[in-house]
């Protein structure tokens, strides 16, 4: 399939950052079109949400779906299914976006496509994904109810993770690589009042067991020198976010860890080339910051798209 049509924009990518940019967009009345592997992103696995303005408390599945209902009310239907190998640069100075649902070409590109979850690297991990390894607490985490479980990780998405838990499992062990936690002192004293929590620091996981489905893990700590294992019926991985930035044209500057780099405008270090989000090199991966970058790189494609006119 080859989609001939040069639009003004392609905005790639599907949660926060794209929906902002795409109202936006609909509201400058620019010929453009939101593509994405599947709508929602990150923030539609998110569990308790009560940091974005105007609603007291939400969750990350009802927020995204008030997203998409907002580009619906300006007559914007997210392309679904897409995933996006590689943006090209052409000779003429415009972008060409190959997919798995054929080429799209675009003046101007704005990047929304987040992160997904880091790996632990140890043996069985790949092996039991979907099998009781989960990096999903707020898809996966009702089919443990009433059984034992472990999350591991020590910012608020493992806090997030082990309080979810906590009200449908029996039993919830975290795996804490250091000797404290890194999140919001408010879910730290949140999980520290629950009965059914056994927190285990300055643990490193070293191996998931199990037969067909998880039947436990194995970790070290300094004190020990031998592992350690505890069983559980199912473990949620919550170590961190890898940015989904490999499709990004070739030349364009990213930081040792793979995010885009973006000045305050979201202009990256290609002309025409717009990125926000967790995808990029901004400190703080918060909701609310995405949602403002989305409209920024939006409102900086339409200055350079005015100015080619």
């Amino acid at each position: 399939m080859e989609n001939k049509e040069v639009y003004d924009l392609i905005i790639i990518g599907g949660s926060a950052a794209a929906t902002s940019a795409g109202i936006y967009a609909a509201r400058r009345g620019l010929n453009f079109k939101i593509i994405t592997k599947e709508f929602g992103g990150e923030v539609a696995t998110s569990g308790e949400i009560g940091n974005w303005p105007g609603v007291n408390k939400t969750d990350g599945i009802t927020l995204a779906g008030q997203f998409k209902e907002h580009l619906k009310y300006y007559g914007i239907e997210p392309e679904e299914g897409v995933e996006v190998e590689k943006v090209i640069i052409e000779p003429d100075g415009n972008f060409l976006i190959k997919s798995n649902n054929g080429n799209y070409a675009a003046k101007t590109i704005i990047v929304t496509t987040g992160v997904h979850p880091r790996e632990l690297g140890v043996t069985g991990e790949k092996e039991f994904r979907n099998k009781g390894v989960s990096y999903c607490t707020v898809c996966d985490g009702p089919l443990f109810a009433g059984k034992v479980v472990a999350t591991i990780g020590g910012g608020n998405s493992a806090l997030e993770s082990a309080l979810m838990l906590t009200d449908v499992a029996s039993k919830v062990y975290v795996i804490n690589k250091n000797m404290q936690f890194k999140g919001d002192q408010i879910l730290i004293e949140n999980l520290n009042q629950k009965k059914n929590v056994e927190i285990i620091y300055n643990a490193k996981t070293a191996q998931i067991e199990g037969n067909e489905f998880v039947t436990g893990l194995k970790y070290k700590t300094e004190d020990s020198p031998q592992e350690l294992e505890i069983k559980v019926d199912g473990i949620f991985i919550h170590i961190g976010m890898v940015p989904n930035s490999g499709l990004a044209p070739d030349g364009v500057k990213k930081d040792k860890f793979g995010q885009i780099g973006v000045n305050a405008n979201c202009e990256t270090s290609i002309q025409g080339l717009y990125a926000a989000g967790d995808v990029t090199d901004t400190p703080y991966k918060q909701i609310v910051i995405a949602a403002g970058m989305g409209a920024t790189a939006l409102l900086s494609a339409v200055n350079y798209l005015n100015r080619m006119k």
